[in-house]
Formats: structure tokens, C-alpha cells, sequence
């Protein structure tokens, strides 16, 4: 198998600006500097012309870069923001939706030197870095075969079910239809060559190039997220109805099998109100710089964390985020939850409307302006006022969805000198380190 190429979607605008810092060559017209698209008529405009897509390649494909001008980062999160961003490789441009999309093709391991050092600090223990670097190459191997099969399809992929009582949604990669991956969180954080690089990324990078996580010969949807909150997310729990025999309940420390069945939800309470120990509860600054970005460093509380509402700011909020008037809130009720503690159904009661929702990242934007850090939480009121609850406390463990590497955790064991194979084999269990190239 050769070096695949990867087609990742980096922004959607009705204007594209950008800078071709080389030569590039684009319907056949050698171009260098400031350029500008608009959409026009559902096709590209660029310098009076229209086109179905355009596509800008550059001269020298080892040194080609370019830069895209108000790259959205951190989309629907509590750090979004708008930066210019810098590309190696060729630039795309199509219309979807109206819009114009940016698409960024490149050699999948020059993808995953941005990744790496996107995903987090590039100042990462080289054992951490590697494992990321298989893990990462692993996910987006796997989604490209997983949108070869959807394609070939007959039936459309269907990722919600609802009806009045119930609504069932997850989000997952299917609706990226002209590209590979997206570059945001909602895929893989990949932000070209804008994040500095380090040597110690390049090596982790060369030292696992082709290393995919395998299972039974298949390749591994390997998942990742920022803190488990002390054991692992089962993957049916937060996407599709599908068991993986490697992405399974363990305890993120020495001893992976001592937990409690937090899908009980008195376990979940008890587990949920308490830190019990992991290795992703740790306030370790050293540790915590490894993983997360300035940006992330922001978010000081996510191994437990609380967030709290008045009955007006949550009746609001959930209106306005669920499309639904629910009316005043009554409850927030725990209906179902995954080996994390994770709920992935809860059933919002209002005095107009009763309703169950899920998945767990369906819960977590219907709860806050962004996301919530996690859907392993737990409920509590203070005060009544005209026969409701007057304030609502929300405590809650762990941040992302908590399937397959918990990058904090894997932080942790870094610096307690395991090698990446033991890391990778601690959150994906029973897989095979497999070259593919």
C-alpha cells in the first residue's frame, strides 16, 4: 500500500481570501499572492471567471504553502475564534450549500505532522506523541474506508430518529460527502502548518510512519477524547448501535478492571460526586501542557466540574438550543447511561412539553451556549419558586465523549515512562499494532 492522500474540508464561506505565498497553478494560470473567491451562480468565481471547482496545485509540491484568511477554530465551543491558518499542499475550491468550501490535499503524513501538533502541545513525551500518531492515522484510514462503504450504500446513513416523545441523535462523519475529514474538533483539530512543529513531532511521526491500530485484521475506529473522567465510553453509547470488542469499560489506571457498573445510576451518583482516582485526574501543569493548546488551558475544571443555571437561563437556553419550548423546566431525569457514567438518554420535563433526548453530544449542546465538557453528570436543585426549581446544578466528570484514548490519561502514562504499544493496548483492548505502508 502506498501513501494515501487526504482530502481534509477546512472552511465554508460565501468569500474565500487567501494568499498563495508560492507559485501554484490553477485552470491553468500560474498564480502567486492575495487571491479572492466568491460564490457566483452556485459555481466559483475567481478573476471574472466561473468554474464548477477550482483546484490550486502548487509548482514545487515539496515547498508549495498557502494561507486561508478567517479560518473558524473550535466550531460551537466555548474557544471558538476566527484565525488565518497556513497549508502545505493543493487548495480546492467547491460549492456546497451555497457556500464556498475550502479543501486542503495532502500526503496523510504531512497531515498528521499538523495533527499532532494541533491535537495538542508539540512539547508532548515522544511516547505520547507516537501513539497519538498511530491512533490518529488509524481514525482517518478508518473513516475514509467507512465513507467508501456508505457511499456505496443503497440506503442513506441515518444518524436520528425522532418522534414526539423521543429524539435520538448523533454526529459522526457521514455528512462530509466531498471530502475526508473536516479540520475542526467535530473530526480532527488540523490546522496546517500554522501550529509550530517540533522535531520530536517529526520523529514520533517517522519512528510509527504506516502503524495503524487493527482488530481481527480490520482496522480500528480509534477514537480519542481530552478526559475519560476515570473510566471508558463504550462506542455504541455515543454513535451509531454498533459494538467494537476493542473500544470497551475499563478504569483509566494500574488496575483496568476495578470500577464500578456506572450504568447504575446510584454508582454514577457516588462516582460522579467523588474524584476517585485515574490517571486522568491530575492538575500536573507539566502534564496538562503536553495536551492541551493555550486555547484549551483555558478550561481549568474538567476531571469534576459544575455549572449552574437559574429556571430562566435553562428554560431559555434549552429553547433556544433544542429548537423546542419545553416550557418552564421542571427536571432534568437520567433515563439511560453508558459504562462512563455518560448519559445517553435524559428526559427534559417542562410544564409544556416532556421529551426524551440523547445521544450524549445532543445532551451536551442542548444544555449549554456550546458544549457541555461532558454528559456524565448529575442533577441538582436549590429553591422553589412558584412550584419549580429556582437553580439547577449540573456536576459532572471527564471531557468529550470518553471513547477509546483519553489523551490526559495518556499524558499521564507518558511520564510514567510507558512506552507508546502499552499506551495504545491500555484504551484499545485486545487491538494489534499493524504497518500498513
Amino acid at each position: 500500500m502506498t501513501q494515501p492522500q487526504v482530502k481534509v474540508g477546512i472552511m465554508s464561506e460565501p468569500t474565500i481570501k487567501f494568499n498563495l505565498s508560492t507559485d501554484y497553478v490553477a485552470a491553468g494560470v500560474q498564480c502567486e499572492g492575495p487571491q479572492e473567491a466568491v460564490v457566483a451562480d452556485g459555481m466559483v468565481e475567481w478573476r471574472g471567471k466561473r468554474y464548477e471547482q477550482l483546484e490550486f496545485n502548487p509548482v514545487d509540491s515539496k515547498a508549495g504553502n498557502f494561507e486561508l484568511v478567517g479560518v473558524t477554530i473550535g466550531v460551537n465551543f466555548h474557544w471558538e475564534r476566527k484565525e488565518n491558518q497556513r497549508f502545505s499542499g493543493s487548495l480546492r475550491l467547491i460549492v456546497e450549500n451555497g457556500k464556498l468550501t475550502a479543501i486542503n490535499i495532502l500526503p496523510i503524513e504531512d497531515y498528521l505532522l499538523s495533527v499532532i501538533s494541533s491535537e495538542m502541545s508539540a512539547t508532548a513525551s515522544l511516547e505520547l506523541l507516537k501513539a497519538h500518531a498511530v491512533i490518529s492515522r488509524s481514525w482517518l484510514l478508518a473513516q475514509i474506508e467507512k465513507n467508501k462503504q456508505l457511499s456505496a450504500e443503497a440506503t442513506p446513513y441515518n444518524a436520528c430518529t425522532e418522534t414526539e416523545e423521543e429524539l435520538v441523535k448523533w454526529y459522526d462523519r457521514e455528512d462530509h460527502v466531498n471530502f475526508d475529514v473536516c479540520a475542526d474538533d467535530h473530526c480532527q483539530r488540523y490546522q496546517g502548518i500554522t501550529r509550530a512543529s517540533t522535531p520530536k513531532v517529526a520523529e514520533a511521526i517517522e519512528a510509527t510512519r504506516g502503524q495503524v491500530l487493527t482488530h481481527d485484521g480490520v482496522l480500528c475506529d480509534a477514537r480519542f477524547s481530552k478526559s475519560c473522567g476515570g473510566v471508558f465510553e463504550e462506542f455504541e453509547n455515543c454513535w451509531e448501535p454498533k459494538h467494537y470488542d476493542y473500544l470497551v469499560a475499563r478504569r483509566d489506571g494500574g488496575e483496568p478492571m476495578n470500577f464500578p457498573d456506572l450504568t447504575v445510576e446510584e454508582n454514577a451518583r457516588e462516582w460522579i460526586l467523588n474524584a476517585p482516582e485515574a490517571y486522568c485526574n491530575t492538575q500536573d501543569a507539566h502534564i496538562l501542557s503536553q495536551v492541551l493548546n493555550s486555547y484549551d488551558q483555558e478550561t481549568t475544571d474538567f476531571y469534576r466540574w459544575k455549572v449552574e443555571y437559574t429556571q430562566a437561563e435553562l428554560s431559555e437556553l434549552i429553547r433556544k438550543r433544542s429548537g423546542e419550548d419545553y416550557g418552564d423546566i421542571k427536571a432534568l431525569e437520567p433515563v439511560a447511561r453508558g459504562t462512563s457514567g455518560r448519559l445517553y438518554r435524559m428526559r427534559i420535563v417542562g410544564t409544556k412539553k416532556t421529551r426524551i433526548i440523547g445521544k450524549e453530544l445532543e445532551i451536551r449542546r442542548t444544555l449549554s451556549p456550546s458544549h457541555l465538557y461532558s454528559s456524565a453528570f448529575v442533577v441538582e436543585t436549590e429553591g422553589e419558586e412558584n412550584g419549580l426549581p429556582a437553580r439547577f446544578i449540573i456536576r459532572g466528570a471527564g471531557w468529550g465523549h470518553g471513547v477509546g484514548l483519553c489523551q490526559i490519561g495518556a499524558a499521564v502514562m507518558g511520564e510514567k515512562g510507558f512506552g507508546y504499544k502499552e499506551i495504545l493496548l491500555h484504551y484499545f483492548i485486545g487491538a494489534d499494532i499493524t504497518t500498513l505502508y
